[in-house]
């Protein structure tokens, strides 16, 4: 079978869910093969290869760490002219989908984005996307080049398909870009103990209805119970009730869990352009004309300030 690149999202060496994914994506259209850069990138080797990688190619320098995204783009352009794959596969992260452009850029060839699912094609794997503020999905395939595909988190189920994983060393040759912008500084993210947003396989949001930042620890405890990530409406954020950071829609993050949950969101287009891709979707909204009804696979007409708070007790009281 024709290879599969698998651009590996790693820290220090702990591989993260959505590379696993892609593992399970590359398998039904080739043999995956992993690119792992920078410190620890040796030491993924074990979870890619238990996860289906055929091969994994390693390369460790100080550019990765100390300048932006180019150096990773060299050495994924070096991996490609090495392996001439069937396709690359690269988490859809902020960071994945600039290096996903740049390196279609480089080697002439078409891009899709934001993936929500793969398969194989006579003339070469085909994306299923939403398009359209995830009023439309369509299927699509590149047809020029080696197709580079970006795929959302929780687009595909993490199997196990131990392969060989045989670790090699990756060449790769730094251009002058490479080192035109600098990180100087790195600050750490305050935990929240909760997943990343975008990852979560269960995000519980709050929008308008909340009525508050001082309100928004019903939606934290809801998600708190269900082991969840906590996500809000721009409606609340430029409210200043919740930080940007945890916007989902089309100006924010989007997300595409196997359960959103949304309390006291309308539903305007922006919100669902971001979160339409969910498995299963529950809204919490005392208005039954709300738009966001027209999506949901379950609804509940009522006043979240009481729907809410009996919801985390009963998940707690299960739990227990």
């Amino acid at each position: 079978m024709a290879e599969v690149l698998v651009y590996v999202d790693h820290l220090d060496g702990a591989v993260r869910k959505p590379t696993l994914e892609l593992l399970t994506l590359a398998r039904r259209i080739g043999d995956p093969v992993a690119v792992a850069l920078g410190a620890g990138a040796q030491d993924t080797a074990a979870a890619l290869a238990e996860h289906g990688a055929v091969k994994v190619l390693t390369a460790d320098a100080p550019e990765f760490a100390d300048y932006l995204v180019v150096p990773k783009v060299d050495a994924l352009q070096a991996a490609h002219d090495a392996v001439s794959p069937a396709a690359v596969l690269v988490p859809s992260s902020a960071e994945g989908k600039e290096i996903a452009a740049r390196l279609a850029v480089r080697i002439g060839s078409g891009i899709i984005t934001d993936a929500t699912d793969l398969e194989a094609g006579a003339d070469g794997p085909v994306a299923t996307q939403s398009a359209f503020a995830a009023s439309f999905t369509t299927k699509s395939r590149v047809s020029r080049g080696t197709p580079v595909i970006t795929v959302k988190p929780n687009s595909a189920p993490v199997e196990a398909a131990p392969a060989a994983g045989t670790v090699e060393a990756l060449s790769v040759s730094f251009g002058e870009n490479s080192t035109g912008t600098k990180v100087v500084s790195r600050t750490p993210r305050e935990s929240t103990g909760r997943p990343d947003l975008t990852e979560a396989a269960i995000v519980v949001s709050g929008g308008r209805g909340v009525n508050g930042a001082e309100n928004f620890h019903l939606i934290e405890a809801l998600a708190d119970s269900l082991g969840a990530a906590v996500g809000a409406s721009r409606a609340a954020v430029d409210a200043g009730w919740y930080p940007h950071s945890n916007q989902v829609g089309q100006t924010g993050k989007s997300v595409s869990p196997q359960l959103y949950i949304a309390n006291g969101i309308s539903g305007a287009i922006q919100h669902r352009a971001g979160m339409q891709t969910s498995k299963t979707i529950v809204a919490v909204n005392k208005d039954a004309e709300a738009p966001i009804f027209d999506l949901v696979d379950y609804g509940i007409v009522g006043d979240l300030f009481q729907v809410v708070p009996q919801l985390t007790e009963e998940v707690t009281a299960r739990k227990g």
